[in-house]
């Protein structure tokens, strides 16, 4: 694969809950291998922006194309083919609570591959492994840390061998040390498996840590209001609200535009 082939296309997507528009027109690009995140202050779409890339919600207009396929408007069947290609991390994991980490992380391989058993019992080690919980397979959710759930959830996210995957606020709610480990093991795995990744995410110290490249919405103008490396953005942009989000020097920032 080409190095400098997007990923991803995002073109024109407006996108919002009833008649209350939350994203306007908008457009961004995730080339092949990139860490690509999204981010700005609350209430900007973050999120809102995650769920139309991966399919779980329809904007209101606009295309989003993965892997040279419109998610949009691909049907059912094709949005389960293209679901197989990424992976998706949640807050806190999103595991299920009544079965073990194991079982978690081996369901993606149940229900979309024919694996054997032993095959998907292998990989599940594997994946565990990865993310460091290798001796934690048979605990249930509820036994382990926030972060270790976090790290439980990438590794299921991770089952398929994914060339892409999404990130919902992966250090949120995380002590200092715990987050900076995160994103230790998020670049590491992004440099041994060439993934590329997308990450919701708030957190200055990570976002510093492993972006690649930003886009910084807002929730005034409803659209990305700066994009780039995210150093060169706290430095010398010329909008003052996005220098002020990027060195934190104004908590009302929703408030300046």
């Amino acid at each position: 694969m080409d190095k400098s082939e997007n990923i991803i296309e995002v073109s024109g997507v407006t996108a919002g809950y009833g008649n209350n528009v939350v994203l306007k027109d908008i457009d961004f690009t995730v080339k092949h291998g990139e860490i690509f995140v999204i981010m700005g202050g609350s209430g900007c779409g973050k999120s809102t922006l995650l769920k139309q890339m991966i399919g779980l919600y329809r904007p209101f207009a606009g295309s989003v194309t993965i892997f040279g396929q419109d998610i949009v408007e691909a049907t059912l069947s094709e949005r389960r083919v293209m679901m197989q290609k990424f992976g998706v991390t949640y807050q806190d994991g999103a595991l299920f609570g009544s079965m073990t980490l194991a079982e978690n992380v081996a369901l993606p391989l149940e229900e979309y591959t024919d694996k054997s058993v032993a095959e998907i019992a292998q990989i599940v080690r594997d994946k565990l492994q990865q993310v460091e919980l290798g001796e934690f397979g048979d605990y249930m959710p509820s036994e382990i840390s926030g972060g270790m759930r976090k790290r439980a959830g990438l590794a299921r996210a991770m089952a398929l061998s994914p060339s892409l995957l999404f990130f919902d606020e992966p250090s949120a709610g995380l002590d200092p040390i715990t987050s900076a480990d995160l994103d230790s093991l998020i670049l590491v795995l992004q440099r041994e498996m060439k993934t590329t990744l997308v990450i919701v995410s708030h957190e200055l110290d990570s976002i510093y840590t492993i972006a690649d490249r930003v886009i910084i919405l807002n929730a005034a103008t409803k659209g990305i209001v700066a994009s780039g490396k995210p150093r060169e953005l706290r430095d010398n942009c010329q909008d003052s609200w996005v220098r002020d989000l990027l060195t934190r020097k104004n908590m009302k920032l929703e408030n300046k535009i």
